[in-house]
């Protein structure tokens, strides 16, 4: 298995690619290199778009018990590899042992869910004001989606998109992150494979984003570029699409806050606050960056915040028993780091952590940040969490919604009825009363506001975003016209 994985997938076959570049793939923790892949050029990118629009037009046709036979075989395989998946994840994109397991069961979940999209894939019958004309509308497969994956949570993010398009009728080619080109990418098309899903319909193309990222996207072929990742890269995403009027489905960055209020039970936000800031070393899009806490209840929020925090285990992302692993490479620590001591010289202050070795990081509590600190303003993507103060309710909503972020949120308050109140009020797309933020079912829409994205993924959503509706009017009688 592990020679596969140093090539490109393309059209059912393993193939090395075609560029004279190479991908190393590094484990975070140990340092070590996993794999070493030969990169695809255009020509490989060709190739892969053109095997994908072949396939996906007997794919098109292939009925609904058909497609659920093979997801029901899907799911068979990865429950026989769920070890060497969740091996997998741990190694190379320092997911913890928890995560990994969690992560797994997200994507069977994705799977399950998308199963039932042949049959749910419903058009209409509309009256029509002319005599003896029916209108119908029929939902349709858009054809071939690319799927650009992200590195924090592979697997699934990864076949959050590619299950749904395939069940809608579409074939797909991915680019897999290159710090995680094995989970977001070629065990996918190896999975897919293993299940007998016909050569062509999913595609791997593994390479640099200098050398073929702008291509991936303008290329005539695929109708439908899906996208996680960060903000600047969606955004140009956006513009090259929409310069080629091409759709996107967007999820992007998040700057979630958590808001408690002063009758808040304190000890239960504590505990769902720390899952919500260092669940993946908070290396997750719907992690908590900011917690927003009334004054009356700041020290006692704080103190316990801090107490939970220092039992947290940090190391080996294989251990059982570890918390938080690696963040997944040196640059994002040195990134946070540089946010961190600037944020420490405005003012916070540290009350837990900060060290790094290597990719290592310590968890860190910060306390007397202002929303207007970098730590704050920016998406941390890392172990950091920033406490601020609010006055009173107003003044809680307006610092959560001073940000040009709007994924995911999450309020404690006693008064469920007021939560929701609140919760209408603050600008993002998700939000959760008396829950932290980070949550995902494949049945309920995910998706942001603002800068955190286009569109929606899961459920019913997903059938509407990777499919197109085309309208068939059928008269049945003669129609006077009036030039005759």
């Amino acid at each position: 298995m592990m020679e596969q994985y140093t090539n490109q997938f393309i059209n059912g076959q393993w193939k090395t690619g075609s560029s004279d570049k190479t991908i190393e793939d590094y484990n975070p923790f140990s340092g070590e290199s996993i794999v070493t892949i030969q990169s695809a050029d255009k020509e490989d990118l060709e190739e892969a778009f053109q095997a994908a629009k072949k396939a996906q037009i007997k794919w098109r046709d292939t009925t609904p018990a058909e497609k659920q036979i093979l997801f029901d075989k899907l799911i068979n395989v990865m429950q026989q590899q769920r070890d060497d998946i969740v091996d997998w994840l741990i190694k190379e994109s320092g997911s913890t042992r928890l995560k990994a397991n969690a992560e797994f069961d997200a994507s069977v979940g994705i799977i399950k869910e998308s199963a039932s999209f042949p049959t749910r894939m419903a058009g209409a019958i509309l009256p029509s004001n002319f005599p003896n004309k029916e209108n119908r509308v029929y939902r349709l497969p858009k054809g071939v989606i690319g799927v650009i994956g992200p590195w924090n949570f592979p697997l699934h993010l990864t076949m959050r998109s590619v299950a749904p398009a395939l069940a809608t009728g579409n074939s797909v080619v991915i680019k897999p992150a290159s710090d995680t080109p094995v989970t977001s990418g070629l065990l996918i098309g190896k999975l897919f494979q293993d299940a007998g899903f016909p050569d062509g319909l999913v595609n791997v193309v593994v390479g640099r984003g200098s050398e073929i990222g702008d291509e991936f996207v303008i290329h005539p072929i695929p109708k439908l570029i899906s996208f996680t990742g960060s903000t600047e890269v969606g955004q140009r995403i956006g513009e090259q699409a929409g310069k080629h009027l091409k759709d996107v489905a967007l999820e992007l960055g998040g700057n979630n806050a958590m808001v408690v209020l002063k009758d808040a039970n304190i000890e239960r936000a504590a505990k769902a606050a720390v899952f919500g800031k260092f669940f993946h070393q908070g290396q997750i899009c719907m992690a908590l960056n900011r917690m927003i806490v009334e004054k009356e209840v700041y020290d006692a929020f704080v103190e316990e915040f801090v107490r939970l925090v220092r039992g947290l285990k940090v190391g080996d992302p294989s251990d059982e028993a570890t918390l938080v692993g690696p963040v997944i490479n040196k640059a994002q620590v040195e990134r946070i780091q540089k946010d961190l001591q600037e944020s420490v010289e405005q003012g916070a202050e540290i009350l837990v952590g900060g060290e790094a070795d290597g990719c290592l990081m310590q968890p860190v509590v910060l306390a007397h940040v202002t929303n207007g600190m970098p730590i704050a303003k920016n998406e941390i993507f890392g172990p950091v969490a920033s406490i601020i103060k609010a006055e009173n309710e107003e003044d809680a909503l307006q610092i959560a919604n001073d940000s040009p972020y709007g994924l995911s949120g999450s309020i404690f308050t006693e008064d469920r009825h007021h939560g929701v109140e609140l919760a209408l009020k603050i600008e993002t797309g998700m939000i959760h009363i008396n829950d932290q933020s980070v949550n995902d079912e494949p049945h309920v829409p995910f998706g942001g506001e603002k800068e955190s994205g286009i569109g929606r993924f899961n459920g019913e959503w997903a059938i509407e975003k990777f499919t197109t509706v085309k309208w068939i009017g059928i008269q049945s009688g003669y129609r006077e016209y009036p030039f005759f």
